[in-house]
């Protein structure tokens, strides 16, 4: 090749090349002026025209063994600045790398490991990034003068065709490389759409941190050696020469956002769509300087139109999550009364979107619909918009999820067929959604503190509503009416009534200890104030009952079989209530 070899040779070919590109101006001329008279001035342009046709093949080769010879990986001084805080050190988002690389693979690995610390936000859950376009040189300036010096004559000999098919297919070849370095493989949107979702979610990691990198450095850069070497002919041809290059790859590259936006919606979907999202609306700004002009129409179009797909999308699921979780329809009590798993997946995905709260609130733009929605017997619960004024839309849509989530649970407790154990559910379920509101500070600001005090109120009536059910009718076992004979009280205490008084509440008491240990309040702090609570009741009524009776019983035969507990024998038992397991058949009794 004749740019490899000595200078001066290449220099005193391209002005032979000239010489010939003005005998062919000179030539035509003449052929012009004599047209019909003159059979030499033809027969000299044919000549001309075989001399140009022969150079302009051999300079096609000399541009396409240029560009393929200086179409390597890019050196990693020219883009990784050590003293530059735009790059970020790798988070745990980072690409796994890949074991299997090649020696010789390994120094295009190191720049696309350089290239994603420059385009990678630092512990960002959303993706947002504060990293703009980063030029580099693709070629060195001796190459890229050959080739604006050989695509001049080109272009000057009605070769322009042939120089942007050249260019183009070996530069697309490059980024075809590059592609492959950065985990973006051929896909259609249908491979996309058939693919499992648990596979596509590392896919998507990958083509976020792909994304910023092919915008802001391989296309940006594309279109900076474009304007280099064509920059002499003007600027429609080394757009074409752009788009020529980089019109199929950014397609493929887009196509694989447009599959995720129109595919099929399902809750675990939302926040993969959203980190999408904000990956497309941070780069949207280079997209559009990048691909600037009227021939890369289209790129800019499908851009946008996936945006708006993708928030389109996270509006939907949004809206079936929370007809999900009304119509959630399992039916088996969750043993214990203890925090149901659907209560535990909806707080932990509403956790989730407060993460996401910058994203949704501008996406959220309307209030959630509360009205009846489904066919059948389903109904929704009421929510008042009034008393949640001032709220954004985003904050009534969490708070509504909270209402539908109740709504459901209290349609599942009524599936325990012991009322306590019922109240003793709804008190656990709507404690976690208060703790997981409270440990949110996002959740927390949207949901509010009005809202959270009628959470607050509503687990703590459960409370009171499980005492009730239960201890009520094993206190009523502690009164004095009925125990006096004749009904006065100097008349003395009726001893069998007495007998079977404490006969009645030994009974009672060590069923519902028997039971309740096996119910399972997992909050410790909440399990401890329920105990606390029942002892404050239990123990002094029992202490003073037994005070007033304990003479009666130990006067008479056998007073074990009726005063068999002490009043430390129930403070133990209450500590066995609410742990999830059994305990043996009898109490545990202190000796005597």
């Amino acid at each position: 090749m004749i740019f490899e070899t000595d200078r001066q040779e290449a220099d005193l070919y391209l002005q032979a090349v000239d010489e010939i590109q003005r005998s062919l101006s000179n030539v035509s001329i003449s052929t012009s002026s004599n047209a019909g008279k003159n059979a030499n001035a033809v027969d000299d342009q044919s000549k001309v025209n075989t001399t140009i046709q022969i150079a302009m093949a051999r300079l096609e080769d000399e541009f396409r063994n240029i560009l393929i010879t200086h179409s390597s990986a890019l050196e990693t001084d020219s883009l990784f600045d050590p003293s530059s805080s735009s790059i970020s050190t790798p988070s745990h988002h980072e690409l796994e790398e890949d074991d299997t690389l090649s020696n010789d693979d390994s120094s295009h690995h190191d720049l696309l490991q350089l290239q994603l610390q420059h385009c990678e936000s630092s512990d960002s859950s959303t993706y947002r990034s504060t990293s703009s376009i980063r030029e580099v040189d693709l070629m060195p300036s001796e190459a890229i003068c050959d080739l604006q010096a050989i695509a001049m004559r080109m272009i000057s000999s009605g070769y322009l065709r042939e120089c942007i098919q050249v260019y183009g297919s070996v530069r697309k070849s490059a980024i075809d490389s590059s592609f492959r370095k950065l985990g973006i493989e051929k896909l259609s949107i249908g491979d996309v759409q058939r693919l499992e979702w648990e596979a596509l979610e590392s896919k998507i990691r990958r083509w976020i941190r792909a994304a910023k990198v092919c915008v802001r450095i391989l296309f940006a850069s594309e279109k900076k050696l474009c304007e280099q070497i064509f920059e002499c002919v003007g600027t429609d041809i080394d757009d074409a020469c752009f788009m020529e290059t980089v019109k199929g790859p950014a397609i493929q590259l887009f196509n694989f956002a447009e599959a995720i936006s129109i595919s099929r919606r399902s809750p675990e979907k939302l926040f993969k769509i959203l980190d999408l999202h904000d990956a497309l609306m941070d780069l949207l700004p280079d997209i559009e300087a990048v691909f600037d002009s009227k021939s890369s129409d289209s790129i800019r179009v499908q851009a946008a139109e996936i945006l708006s797909r993708l928030a389109e999308a996270a509006r939907g699921i949004l809206s079936e999550f929370e007809s999900a979780v009304l119509r959630e329809p399992s039916r088996v009590p969750v043993p214990g009364g203890t925090i149901h798993p659907l209560t535990r997946y909806v707080m932990n995905y509403i956790s989730l979107i407060s993460d996401y709260k910058q994203t949704l609130i501008e996406l959220i733009i309307s209030k959630p619909s509360t009205g009846s929605r489904y066919s059948g017997d389903q109904t929704t619960p009421d929510m008042e918009f009034a008393e949640l004024e001032g709220k954004t839309p985003l904050a009534l849509h969490l708070i509504w999820i909270i209402v539908v989530l109740q709504f459901n649970l209290d349609g599942k407790s009524k599936h325990y067929r012991d009322a306590s154990l019922a109240h003793l559910f709804i008190m656990n379920n709507v404690h976690y959604i208060v703790q997981k509101v409270k440990g949110s500070p996002e959740l927390r600001e949207m949901i509010g503190d009005d809202y959270l005090r009628k959470l607050t109120g509503k687990f703590r009536q459960a409370a009171t509503s499980y005492q009730r059910a239960t201890w009520v009718s094993v206190l009523y076992c502690l009164r004095d009416e009925g125990l006096h004979v004749s009904g006065s009280f100097s008349s003395g205490v009726s001893k069998s009534a007495l007998r079977e008084r404490f006969k009645t509440f030994n009974a009672m008491f060590e069923e519902v200890h028997r039971t309740q240990a096996t119910w399972l309040i997992p909050d410790t702090q909440l399990r401890e104030e329920l105990r606390i609570s029942i002892s404050e009741k239990l123990i002094p009524a029992y202490r003073s009952f037994l005070g007033r009776f304990r003479s009666h019983i130990e006067s008479g035969r056998h007073p074990e079989n009726y005063i068999k507990y002490s009043v430390e024998d129930l403070e133990t038992a209450v500590l066995d209530f609410f742990e999830g397991y059994p305990v043996s058949q009898h109490l545990r009794k202190r000796s005597q």
